[in-house]
């Protein structure tokens, strides 16, 4: 049985950490996926319960040197977060404190200033009483990181920063011991305390700014969690008693009063309010809801009481399963962090193969003899050249870039989904409830040789329970005409056709005319000649056949929405090419595609005939992002390069497509490639600025022009500006 973990993982200090256990975990039998982020400190595993079962995931990440522990519920917990960030606040303020009296010392053994000081801070012992602590206690993460990494044969930053640390620390320790009985203040001895003490300091003010800067990154999955309720109000037997979230069931009735975030996905049994529902839709106008309609979690009633009846679990609603989406999102890796992988999987053993030439360059060659001169210049090549804003340059933009377009709406389901949308030529939109409202008027009915009640009662029947836009459309109409409708047996969708079931032991068929023109009768011939006339009206048109009879016709118009030829306006101004698909009459589909403005269109087209469109379009080279309404395009939004599934903030529209867009707006479309072609620059800016910063500094530190204090500065520096520039990406305008 394929089984998902989640969790929160402890220990992890750089990339390496990350792709380290992402690939010791995949090579346990039974793992099928593993991302780890390490801004996150998150990491989600896909395995086969039936191989391997969760405690030998946990034991292997454990072995590797990481505190993995399980999560049941996804989400950033706030408070650790902040608690861990105090934790690392004072671990910078120890290290400053001791960290100050040695830089002191530097000044004293520069040319080109006089400072007097003290003679106690000359002395070897004193500094090596001050770099002690910091360098074993304080920086103590660091050295059981770099034996964990050498322990399970891999390489970190970790132990980039024990070997330069501990050799300056070392160094300087030698000569303290040699120092005995030497008058400190008129032979100050040059150690290099303040090197091992200032690198540690440097790193631990970085990913101090790091932590701060990436909690600001959080920010999508924290205010989702902030329209969770953690308790409602149920009605049993007439009381109210509050309970607990986790514990409402599907069933309950839930009490709601104005002013109230909805606790629980479920429909409205009593009372009428309006909804405030921009949380999931982006839509700030609010929705009436009345007897029957759906409201979901974390929502807001306005200002009516009204009783609810649950229809989900907690972990279940609409909200939850957004909060899922936008967090695994977050996870996922997009192709061009494949890249970085593979780079920094060999660049830590690079840097310590150069950082060894640099020494043996300056020991034997260019500085003979002179042990610290090599081992500063070494130091300094090891400590410039962490690969942390590498690692970071593609989690940190994705998470940003991901959490803005949540705000709007846009639910991007994998961060590779984001580079993709970008590398599209063609889009390819469906008609109905994407380019049109989804919500077409009847305009006519036509009943022959049957009592027209029970025409109703029929079709009325099976379009109640088909669960599509048309049919919902021809059942309001009749329930308007009727109020008796019996209830239909075995409904059946017949994709790109209509709809067919049994009701009162009668077989009822709801379909196109293309339909019935596939099964051709010469007794239909009549409706058909009826229904050109009323396609060449603009109106999409169903026959309904009872007990393989024709008996009616019914005809709908559906209007096109307001924003969509703006939309469509947009992605031609993008450079992308438009074909619209449809599964309706060539009149009506035509006379859509002319208002919108879009040149190729093809009509009469089922699902899987707009799947076998995209497939050959592809076979020619195109990348193709097909837009549809997320309920009868499932093919076509399978096989294209990016689906995107447009909905009002349903279960449909979460569940399907690559992309899903909950306020039903094809608009939201052009903001979500917007997004990901800015979250995709942003990737690349990241990318320049980490390998060119190493391009450059590297050679800086080699030649001696940059002190090991400066390069620690300066790696910390590049972390924290990569963190930085992504967060640019919050001024995308929402």
């Amino acid at each position: 049985m394929i089984e998902t973990i989640h969790l929160d993982i402890k220990g992890m200090y750089c990339s390496a950490c990350s792709g380290r256990i992402e690939k010791s975990v995949l090579k346990l039998d039974g793992v099928f996926d593993a991302n780890v982020n390490m801004a996150t400190e998150r990491g989600r595993i896909v395995y086969d319960s039936e191989t391997i079962n969760k405690s030998m995931i946990l034991e292997r990440i454990n072995k590797l040197g990481y505190i993995p522990s399980l999560i049941t519920q996804k989400g950033i917990n706030e408070d650790k977060k902040d608690a861990e960030i105090n934790y690392l606040t004072w671990k910078v303020i120890f290290s400053i404190l001791f960290a100050f009296p040695l830089v002191l010392t530097m000044f004293v053994q520069a040319d080109w200033i006089k400072v007097d000081l003290p003679s106690i801070f000359l002395n070897p012992w004193f500094q090596l009483a001050l770099a002690t602590p910091v360098q074993f206690i304080i920086a103590f993460p660091f050295y059981e990181g770099a034996w964990n990494s050498i322990k399970n044969r891999g390489t970190t930053m970790d132990v980039l920063v024990v070997i330069s640390t501990t050799s300056a620390y070392f160094y300087s320790h030698y000569l303290t011991v040699r120092s005995l009985n030497m008058d400190f203040k008129d032979h100050p001895i040059h150690l290099h305390f303040e090197t091992s003490v200032l690198i540690i300091t440097f790193v631990l003010i970085g990913k101090w700014v790091e932590a701060k800067t990436k909690r600001k990154t959080l920010d999508a999955i924290d205010s989702l969690n902030k329209f969770k309720v953690n308790t409602a109000i149920i009605l049993e037997n007439g009381n109210e008693v509050r309970k607990i979230i986790k514990d409402i069931v599907p069933g309950d009735i839930i009490l709601s009063r104005p002013g109230e975030r909805i606790p629980i996905d479920g429909e409205v049994i009593t009372g009428q309010t309006m909804i405030n529902e921009s949380m999931i839709s982006g839509e700030s106008i609010p929705v009436e809801k009345k007897y029957g309609d759906k409201v979901y979690a974390g929502t807001v009633n306005l200002n009516s009481v009204i009783q609810i009846k649950s229809i989900k679990k907690h972990s279940e609603t609409v909200l939850s399963k957004i909060i899922d989406i936008v967090q695994d999102a977050q996870l996922s890796k997009p192709p061009i962090q494949e890249i970085a992988d593979r780079f920094t999987s060999i660049f830590v053993p690079i840097v310590l193969v150069l950082g060894f030439i640099t020494f043996m360059l300056w020991y034997f060659i260019l500085d003979p003899g002179i042990l610290s001169a090599a081992l500063e210049k070494t130091i300094a090549v090891l400590i410039i050249s962490c690969p942390c804003a590498l690692g970071l340059a593609t989690p940190m933009s994705i998470m940003v870039g991901s959490g803005q377009a949540a705000k709007l709406g846009i639910l991007i389901k994998e961060g590779k989904m984001i580079e993709l949308l970008s590398k599209n030529n063609i889009v390819v939109l469906d008609k109905t409830g994407t380019i049109t409202v989804g919500k077409p008027q009847v305009t006519d009915i036509l009943v022959r040789n049957m009592d027209s009640t029970l025409f109703l009662q029929l079709v009325g029947s099976i379009e109640k329970g088909a669960n599509h836009p048309i049919g919902n459309s021809i059942a309001e109409a009749i329930e308007k005409k009727i109020s008796d409708i019996p209830l239909a047996e075995r409904i059946e969708v017949m994709f790109g056709y209509g709809v067919q079931g049994v009701v009162m032991n009668r077989t009822i068929k709801i379909a196109n005319v293309h339909y019935f023109k596939k099964h051709q009768k010469a007794k239909y011939n009549p409706y058909f000649e009826h229904a050109k006339k009323l396609e060449q009206e603009g109106k999409s048109v169903m026959l309904v056949s009872i007990d393989d009879g024709i008996h009616g016709i019914i005809a709908v118009r559906d209007e096109i929405k307001k924003s969509s030829a703006k939309a469509i306006y947009r992605l031609k101004r993008l450079g992308f090419n438009l074909v619209m698909l449809s599964g309706d009459n060539p009149i009506t589909t035509k006379n859509v595609a002319q208002k919108v403005g879009i040149k190729n269109f093809e009509a009469e087209f089922s699902p899987q005939k707009k799947a076998d469109w995209i497939k050959a379009a592809q076979k020619s080279g195109n990348h193709i992002i097909m837009v549809g309404d997320g309920i009868n395009d499932a093919p076509a939004l399978s096989v294209a390069d990016v689906g995107v599934a447009l909905g009002t903030g349903t279960d449909i529209a979460v569940e399907t497509g690559d992309v899903a867009i909950l306020n039903g707006d094809l608009n939201s479309v052009v903001d979500a490639i917007e997004i990901s072609k800015k979250t995709l620059r942003n990737i690349k800016q990241n990318f320049s600025w980490a390998f060119i910063y190493n391009i450059i500094c590297i050679p800086l530190a080699a030649l001696g022009i940059l002190s090991p204090w400066f390069a620690s500065a300066a790696m910390a520096f590049s972390s924290v500006s990569v963190v930085l520039n992504s967060l640019r990406l919050k001024k995308i305008p929402l």
